[in-house]
Formats: structure tokens, C-alpha cells, sequence
């Protein structure tokens, strides 16, 4: 046995031989294998998913919030800020941080009350203050519903939630003195200040407030428009999000808004902000300025004149005006109505817009039965909303189009001048209506009766349209066609701000020139559409020596510094389109429309005024009860008649015929233009040159004559112009109306007052209106007033009454003021 030994002692050897190479090798593979994976763990979380998980380790760490930029400031050309940019916060919750924090309070308690227990004390809670009170106070200090700030604190996920954007000033330190613990959610004070400047709890004074978590406010901008609804349609306005959503604001929100920075701040696993830690910010970078060639005094006289005319003659629909420069395209100022306030875009500001829509949602509420469902009726509210805002923000002048009517004749008569197939001595006899060939009606003059003979200058001056007719008639469709294109009516403006920009609504040139019958109509201005931006830029073309120009608004745009970025340059003309001679002779025309013809309303004292009235009538209007159909009246005028510098358009849509006026815009329209051309052109730099009957009424200062005897003073009065009157039988003047230093015109009656005081009772203002200049003059005089006349001065017609005074009747003014009547001749037609 002793021999078998070894024999076993090998087979086993062998044995544990192979089992301890089985166990090597299993062991390698096990730890390749285990090497090859974790290096490929180590590799896809390293290099694979390094990106990935750096971002989440950076969302982890940090808080990133926005700064957003501030956005340019629109400026007219003097520099007045149309609108601007202010620094606002943002409220916004975490409702992760703000759950961990109420997580936080009730763990203590509990602990509290543990501790209490084993103490044998007794424990009273403290109150937790939870994702309602928060609510509550947020709700209170903001007006957001509570209900809302609850639904934003339950996405517990989430670390951000914005509560309230763009708040004031005012509103966000209160919202900070709620976060600090100075007030609790009701608006009760909680600290006081002590004689050290430390703030400490009312309820105990050793103790700092505790601030709330989740809360935060960050840094942003909020627009402002200083001049509120001025200039509105052209401007535009911003939405929710600080994004340019209309006018200019919409057109150039690229340059406006810049590029918006960020804070990056570290935080701690309780999601909350790591005090003295790094703070990263990458700052914003603001947007341009840009500076406009509005005016803003510009624009207020005309949007101010505009308002009282529109209200005075109760426009259906509205109305436009523009004033631009005749001879580079500049626009001055722009007014669209209905209008708006770009600071409260979404309100309807316009009471007859208003009423409309309040009408029409009687009437949705009458049909509420008849929808399928109660979305379709919320469907057809929210139209009837959106459609008056959209009515409110359109820029009319831009967008809309009209037929111009007799307005349109300018650019016929400078077209059939420049041809030659007229000239200023060419006739025309009217007999008050003209048959054209094709057309079974005939076409009227608005006089029934006709002008008989005629040269043209005066038919201009009449706006006759059987001369008209006549003129295009000699021109032919084929001509004439090729000038509607020529002053630009057929294409694009090419107005900077311009977005969907309205076209005029013409025929195709192979119809217009299949007959005469439209040739005729268009003659006069009829049975075609523009915008009043496409018609007044023709009109310039007319009278500033034939150039036709881009309209334009935007002049610079700057960087925070003022550094000129763009520049729109010198206007440079698309084309001439009639001579330098030809420009002329239409300028003389349209001068006399205003001195002796439909414009005469239109006249303003100190300046020679060129311009062109126009009533047009509405196609489709007229229904069996509105047999007249509706209007559109305008007034065209430029200034100076002989070299004009600024061109301005006022339309009126649907004027009531009930106002006791004759519907013409001779009559409307004219006496506005005329106001507002009265107190621009001063600003513009276009000074007065008054004629010698004009210096007669012209303003003057009073000279001061108190303490000189009355035949001192009367001489004194008489060398500056004026008259007098006394009263009381002293020798000396003690006192006069109006006082010395007063400006009056120069033909006013100053009341000297000798050896007694002057009453110091007010004057009643009376009510001229339809009176002779005489007879205003008379009452004004003996209400103790003294008149200041405007509008119509020059006329034959022997029909020239008050039409309007800028006080009203039965106000109380001190004696020896000057209340300003503009006079018109009711007699005009267009």
C-alpha cells in the first residue's frame, strides 16, 4: 500500500493543478472583464456623457437667472423720448426650495417637540409658513389670484415660476419686505428698527426677522411711453414679453431689444444660495436708440385739432393726417383714428369703437342659445375683443386705402401741364354736368348750376369736374395711365416702418385703356383707391419741383453713447416726374384754391398757403336710407405757397350731415388745417410775412401806460397801433386791460382806468359762433374780451361767419384776455 502512494499523491497533484488553472483563468477573464467594464463605465461617464452630466452638475450647483436687456429708446428729432425703458423686477417663486423650506419648518417642529417631550415641557408649534401664506401674500401685494400662485407652487420640480413680470418699483420693495419678515401676508408690520439701526421682531426684540425661501426677485425692464397715446399708431408697443408686437416697436425689434445677460450663483444641496460664494455675470448688452423726424409738438397740435374735428362732425369711421417734409420725404407727424395707449394696448380708448363692441356682445348674448358649445360663444367674444384692437392699432395712414377725390386733381393737372395738352390759358365751360362716352349717367359738378367759362387757374380754384374730365379726356388712357405710374401709385411707398403696407386699388392698364369711362372718373379723383401716404407723397412730387421721394421716419439709430450708428442720409428723389416749370404753375393754381377758391378756409395769416379740398363719395354706399351715401372729406395744403418746405393730408371718414355744416372738406376739413398750420409753421422755423392789412391785426405787446396822464398815454397806445377807451374822469392813469406786457392783436381797444382801480370781476365768454366778424368783435368787446381773429381773412364771397372759438361759451376769464375766433366762408363747395 505503502507503494501506491505516490501514484494517488500525483492524480492528485494534477487534480489541484487543473482546478488552480481553471481558477487562474477564471479569475483573469473575471477581471478583464471587470476592468473592460468599468473602463467603459469610466469612459461613457467621462468622455461620452461629459457634457450631459456637467450641465446637470451646473443646474445642481447653481442658479442661472436672466438679465434682460434694456431696450433703445425711440426719440422724435428734438430728443424727446417717445418711448423708453426703465429697470423692474420680475417676482417668481422655486417651488422646489420652496417645499424643501416648509419641509424644513415642520422638521423642526417636530424635533422641538420631541425635545419637548423628554424635557416633560409643553410645546406650542410654530406656525409653518407653508405654500399658502405665501399665496396670500403674494396675492395681496401683486393681485394675482391666489388660486393661480398655489397651482404655480405645487410643480414642486420646478425652480422657476414667475409670479408677476415688470412690476413697479414700489410693488417690488414690498415684496422684498414680505420675503425679509417685515410683514406677514396680511400687510402687518412685524419689525421695528432699533437705536442700534438693527431690525428686530416686534414680538421679540432680540431676534432678527427670518427671511422666506423659494421667493426671489430678478432684474428687468419695463417700456414706458411718456407722451402716452401720441404718436401711438406710429410707434407701436411691446408685449408680455418685452417683445415689439406693433408700429415701429414691431418693425425695428431687432435694433430695439439687444441681447439679454445672466447671473450664474452657487447653491447648496437645499437648493438654497451659498452666502459669500461666487456670483458670475455676464452683463446685458442693450439696444439701440433710434431718433425719428417726428415732431412731438408737430404731432400733438395735430392729433389735438384732429380730436376736435372728428368730435365736432361726429366721423363714423375716423380719420387720418400727415405732415412731411415736401422736399426729402421726412415724415413730421402721423395720426391714425381710432387710436390707443401703447402703456394699455389691450383697452379700448375710443368711446365710439368702444360702444360698438359693446353692442355687438348684446348680441352675441342674445345668441349664446345657438352655439354648439361653450367655447364657440368664448370664441366669438374674444373676435369681436381682438377685432377693435386691431381696428385701434392700425396705422390708417399706412394700411388703409380710400378714393381721394377732388384731392387727386393736382396730380391730374400736373400730368396734363407737363404734357401740354393745357395750359394757363387754356378754358373750360361747365354748365354743371358732362356726358362721357360709354357711361349712360351723367357726371356733375358740385355746383348744379355750373361755372359757365372758365380759365384754368379758376376751374382749379372751383374744382370743377366737368374741367377736369375734360383735361384727362385730352390726355388719354394710355398717358395718363403711364403718370399714375410715374407717381409711384402703382408700387410700394417703401416707408421704412411700413408692415403690410396697403396698395392703391387701380385697373389693370388694359382695361383702363379698353374705354374713357374710368379716365374720366380718375380725372377727379374717383372709382380708384390710395393710401393717404401714396396720395401725399404724389402731391409733394406736384409742387416741389416735380421730385418724387421715399417717405421715411427713422433718421439715426445710436448706441448708448450716442454714436451714430445709421444714418438715413440725404434724401435722394426716385425720379422727377414733371419740370421744374411745370411744379410751379400747380403751385400757383393750388394757391389760388386757398385765396379765392374751395380752400379759402384753409388760409392762414402771416403765410401764403397752397393746397386742394376734396369730398369723395364712398361706392356702394348709398341705400335706399342713406340716398347720399357716405364721404370722405380732406384738405391738402403746403407751405410757403411759393417754395414749399412741409405738405400735409387730413382725411375725414363719414362726417355727419347732421351737424348744420355743408359736408365738404372746404368746410370740415379746411378750418383745421388752417389751426394747425397756424401754430406749427413757427415751430417748423417758417416765420410769418404779414401783409399791410395783416399787420393791422397782427400781435403785438401792450405798452405799459399806468402813471402817465391820458393824453400821455393815448398818444403812447397810437404810435404802438392800438386804440383806447377810458373810464373815470382822473387825471392820471391808474390802471389798464389788458395790463402792460400783454400780447394782443395790434387793432385790440386797451382800457385805461383814470383816478380808480379796475373791477377785478371775471368776463363772461359768449358764444360767436355764425357770427360776422363785426358781430363777434362787438360782443367779445362788451363781455370785456378782446377777439384775436384766424382762419378766413381774405374773400369776396361776403359769407365768412364764426365757426369755432377756442374758449367756450360761459367760461370766466379776466378781463382784457384774448380769445381767438376762426372765421370761414360757408359759401364754398368741393
Amino acid at each position: 500500500m505503502a507503494g501506491n502512494s505516490p501514484r494517488k499523491s500525483e492524480a492528485a497533484r494534477r487534480a489541484n493543478q487543473v482546478v488552480r488553472s481553471r481558477t487562474v483563468i477564471i479569475m483573469l477573464l473575471l477581471g478583464v472583464c471587470t476592468f473592460v467594464m468599468l473602463f467603459w463605465k469610466l469612459y461613457d461617464l467621462q468622455i461620452r456623457r461629459h457634457d450631459e452630466l456637467q450641465a446637470q452638475a451646473a443646474v445642481q450647483q447653481t442658479r442661472e437667472s436672466v438679465v434682460t436687456a434694456s431696450r433703445g429708446t425711440i426719440y422724435d428729432r428734438n430728443y424727446h423720448p417717445l418711448a423708453t425703458s426703465a429697470t423692474a423686477e420680475n417676482v417668481c417663486i422655486s417651488p422646489l426650495e420652496l417645499a424643501a423650506y416648509v419641509q424644513k419648518q415642520e422638521k423642526a417642529n417636530e424635533e422641538a417637540q420631541e425635545q419637548a417631550i423628554k424635557s416633560g415641557k409643553t410645546y406650542v408649534p410654530a406656525v409653518v409658513l407653508d405654500e399658502a401664506y405665501v399665496a396670500r401674500g403674494l396675492s395681496r401685494i401683486l393681485g394675482v389670484p391666489e388660486e393661480d400662485i398655489l397651482q404655480m407652487a405645487s410643480k414642486t420640480k420646478t425652480k422657476y415660476q414667475v409670479v408677476s413680470k415688470r412690476v413697479e418699483q414700489d410693488v417690488a420693495d414690498e415684496v422684498r419686505r414680505f420675503i425679509n419678515g417685515e410683514i406677514d401676508d396680511e400687510g402687518r408690520e412685524l419689525t421695528f428698527v432699533n437705536e442700534e439701526g438693527k431690525t428686530r421682531l416686534l414680538s421679540n426684540p432680540t431676534k432678527a426677522p427670518t427671511a422666506l425661501q423659494g421667493i426671489f426677485l430678478e432684474l428687468d425692464s419695463r417700456r414706458y411711453y411718456p407722451y402716452g397715446t401720441l404718436a401711438a399708431n406710429v410707434v407701436g408697443f411691446v408685449n408680455g414679453e418685452n417683445q415689439g408686437a406693433y408700429g415701429l416697436e414691431s418693425k425695428f425689434n431687432d435694433v430695439l431689444e439687444g441681447t439679454s445677460g445672466y447671473t450664474v450663483a452657487a447653491k447648496n444641496a437645499r437648493n438654497t444660495d451659498l452666502p459669500f460664494h461666487y456670483e458670475n455675470i455676464i452683463d446685458p448688452e442693450n439696444g439701440y436708440d433710434m431718433m425719428l423726424t417726428l415732431d412731438t409738438r408737430v404731432q400733438a397740435s395735430l392729433e389735438k385739432n384732429m380730436e376736435s374735428m372728428l368730435e365736432t362732425f361726429d366721423a363714423k369711421n375716423g380719420g387720418t393726417g400727415i405732415v412731411m417734409e415736401a422736399n426729402t420725404g421726412a415724415i413730421i407727424a402721423m395720426a391714425s383714428y381710432p387710436t390707443f395707449d401703447p402703456g394699455n394696448y389691450s383697452a379700448i380708448q375710443d368711446e365710439k369703437l368702444l360702444a360698438s363692441v359693446e353692442k355687438e356682445l348684446e348680441e352675441l348674448e342674445k345668441k349664446k342659445d345657438t352655439y354648439e358649445a361653450e367655447e364657440d360663444y368664448s370664441t366669438a367674444i374674444s373676435n369681436t375683443w381682438s377685432k377693435a384692437q386691431g381696428l385701434q392699432w392700425r396705422n390708417r395712414c399706412v394700411s388703409d386705402t380710400y378714393e381721394p377725390g377732388s384731392t387727386f386733381k393736382p396730380i391730374t393737372l400736373a400730368a396734363a401741364l407737363e404734357e401740354g395738352v393745357v395750359n394757363m390759358n387754356s378754358s373750360f365751360s361747365c354748365s354743371g354736368s358732362v356726358m362721357v362716352q360709354g357711361w349712360d349717367k351723367a357726371f356733375n359738378c358740385s355746383k348744379k348750376s355750373g361755372h359757365g367759362t372758365q380759365s384754368l387757374k379758376v376751374a382749379v380754384g372751383n374744382s370743377c369736374n366737368p374741367a377736369f374730365i375734360s383735361i384727362g379726356l385730352k390726355m388719354g388712357t394710355q398717358k395718363y395711365y403711364s403718370y399714375l405710374r410715374s407717381f409711384g401709385l402703382m408700387d410700394p411707398t417703401g416707408f421704412d416702418m411700413a408692415v403690410g403696407e396697403g396698395k392703391g386699388i387701380f385697373a389693370d392698364e388694359k382695361n383702363f385703356n379698353s374705354n374713357v369711362v374710368s379716365l374720366a372718373s380718375y380725372a377727379f379723383g374717383q372709382t380708384f383707391n390710395v393710401t393717404p401716404l401714396e396720395l401725399i407723397r404724389a402731391q409733394a412730387a406736384c409742387i416741389n419741383g416735380g421730385y418724387l421721394y421715399t417717405p421715411y421716419i427713422v433718421d439715426q439709430v445710436l448706441d448708448g453713447n450716442g454714436n451714430i450708428i445709421e444714418q438715413h442720409g440725404a434724401a435722394t428723389p426716385v425720379r422727377q416726374v414733371v419740370s421744374e416749370e411745370t411744379s410751379a404753375l400747380v403751385r400757383e393754381c393750388l394757391e389760388y384754391v386757398v385765396a379765392e377758391g374751395t380752400g379759402k378756409n384753409g388760409q392762414v395769416t402771416g403765410y401764403r398757403i397752397g393746397g386742394k379740398t376734396g369730398t369723395a363719395d364712398k361706392t356702394g354706399t348709398r341705400t335706399d336710407s342713406n340716398p347720399k351715401g357716405d364721404v370722405v372729406v380732406s384738405f391738402m395744403c403746403f407751405a410757403p405757397a411759393d417754395d414749399p418746405q412741409y405738405i400735409m393730408l387730413i382725411t375725414m371718414d363719414t362726417p355727419s350731415r347732421n351737424t348744420g355744416v355743408f359736408v365738404s372738406g372746404g368746410n370740415m376739413v379746411a378750418p383745421t388745417a388752417s389751426r394747425i398750420m397756424g401754430e406749427i409753421l413757427p415751430d417748423l422755423g417758417i416765420e410769418p410775412d404779414y401783409s399791410s392789412s395783416e399787420l393791422l391785426v397782427a400781435d403785438a405787446p401792450v405798452p405799459n401806460v399806468v402813471g402817465l396822464t391820458m393824453a400821455d398815454a393815448k398818444a403812447k397806445l397810437e404810435n404802438a397801433g392800438f386804440a383806447c377807451r377810458t373810464v373815470g374822469d382822473g387825471e392820471t392813469v391808474t390802471a389798464q386791460t389788458p395790463a402792460g406786457g400783454a400780447i394782443v392783436p395790434n387793432d385790440a381797444s386797451i382800457i385805461l382806468y383814470l383816478g380808480q382801480e379796475k373791477p377785478d370781476a371775471p368776463c363772461t365768454v359768449p358764444n360767436v359762433s355764425g357770427r360776422t366778424a363785426a358781430e363777434a368783435n362787438r360782443m367779445l368787446t362788451n363781455a370785456g374780451l378782446i377777439m384775436k381773429v384766424a382762419g378766413t381773412t381774405v374773400t369776396g364771397s361776403g359769407n365768412v361767419h364764426a365757426m369755432s372759438q377756442n374758449v367756450a361759451e360761459g367760461t370766466e376769464l379776466p378781463a382784457g384776455s384774448v380769445v381767438t375766433v376762426w372765421f370761414g366762408d360757408s359759401s364754398v363747395l368741393d
